[in-house]
């Protein structure tokens, strides 16, 4: 394709937040001339019925996502697709729109290959991003909806958010994830309790038949994360994505005082997590990996750990357009060295 090492070089000058404008300019380009991304598609997408499954009765070719985050406003659908993502989140989504935290609130970690952000839910809102989901949607990979409560509304009617937004942005997803993991709005974490958790997920199950996951943070302690994934399962959750960005500051050399922190140096913190949750929950619900994979043999680890799909987003802007397409061969790569056929006998291997 492009050297992106050279690109990058040049990227890495600007700031984060004016790079990723820059990127997310380029790849809408995509919505105006989609024959443009063909000749992309053609170098990046990996097909092989080996790496196909059927999940939330919709085919998912591979299993390599992008996390919620990167395409905060579903702005960038086409081009991800081209870039041969298997799935996409898009969002966090809130009901209203918002222009998040003050800036600088992206930094980057370059000896780390780590991001750290305090971005807090900028979004266009739900009814603009319903809108330009809904002129993909059904599309022709999954797509799936992070959403989260606003800034403003206080706690009490946190709930508020999320019933509305279930209800405004299922039409246009095959799922969505409630978030209430990150750390960037005020006491949104605080919500990681269980009565909350029954409250929501009983009331927003009974208003989709989409399936609804729950994200939850790297920075509980793996007796309390089952106790949460376990009241959310209970009361009506279809799945778990672990994990979310950490607030341990200590994993990396010059930290900022402020946001969660992605990329390479969360890699064995969030592993350790969802392997605790993979422990209890393998076959009971769907699980998601995400959090520092970066690399075929990390991503192929988590899937034998139980994981359905996996989720990528920092090692997408360290690494570079191909990054999808090179996590696909090397899973195929290691799934013929271990003998195994097809993705379904990969998932959970490790725990038979």
């Amino acid at each position: 394709m492009f050297d992106y090492q050279s690109l990058k070089n040049i990227l890495f000058k600007l700031d984060p937040e004016k790079a990723h404008m820059l990127a997310e300019f380029a790849m809408r380009l995509g919505n105006f001339a989609p024959s443009l991304l063909n000749p992309i598609a053609s170098r990046c997408v990996v097909t092989d019925e080996r790496l196909s499954q059927e999940i939330f009765e919709v085919k998912f070719l591979n299993p390599v996502g992008i996390a919620a985050g990167f395409d905060k406003n579903a702005s960038m659908i086409r081009a991800l697709c081209a870039l041969g993502f298997g799935y996409i989140e898009y969002g966090t989504v809130t009901p209203k729109p918002q222009s998040g935290n003050a800036k600088p609130r992206l930094f980057r970690h370059i000896k780390e290959k780590s991001l750290q952000n305090a971005m807090g839910f900028n979004n266009n809102g739900s009814a603009k991003i319903a809108k330009r989901a809904g002129a993909l949607y059904p599309f022709v990979i999954p797509l799936g909806a992070n959403i989260g409560k606003n800034k403003a509304t206080p706690q009490e009617k946190a709930i508020d958010d999320y019933i509305y937004l279930t209800k405004t942005l299922a039409p246009v997803c095959d799922y969505l994830v409630v978030n209430i993991s990150s750390p960037n709005t005020p006491n949104l974490r605080d919500l990681q309790n269980e009565s909350f958790i029954k409250e929501l997920f009983s009331q927003c199950s009974t208003l989709t038949n989409k399936p609804i996951l729950l994200k939850i943070a790297p920075d509980i302690t793996p007796k309390n994360a089952v106790s949460l994934c376990s009241a959310a399962i209970e009361s009506g959750a279809n799945g778990i994505i672990a994990t979310n960005t950490t607030i341990d500051y200590s994993l990396v050399e010059n930290p900022k005082d402020v946001g969660g922190i992605s990329g390479e140096v969360l890699c064995e913190k969030s592993f350790k997590l969802f392997n605790a949750i993979a422990k209890e929950f393998f076959k009971t619900t769907i699980l998601i990996s995400a959090g520092g994979i970066s690399t075929p043999k990390e991503a192929y680890k988590r899937l034998k750990a139980g994981a359905s799909l996996v989720q990528i987003y920092t090692s997408f802007i360290y690494e570079g357009p191909k990054i999808a397409n090179n996590i696909n061969r090397g899973i195929l790569e290691l799934m013929d060295k271990d003998g195994f056929h097809t993705i379904n006998d990969v998932i959970g291997a490790d725990r038979n």
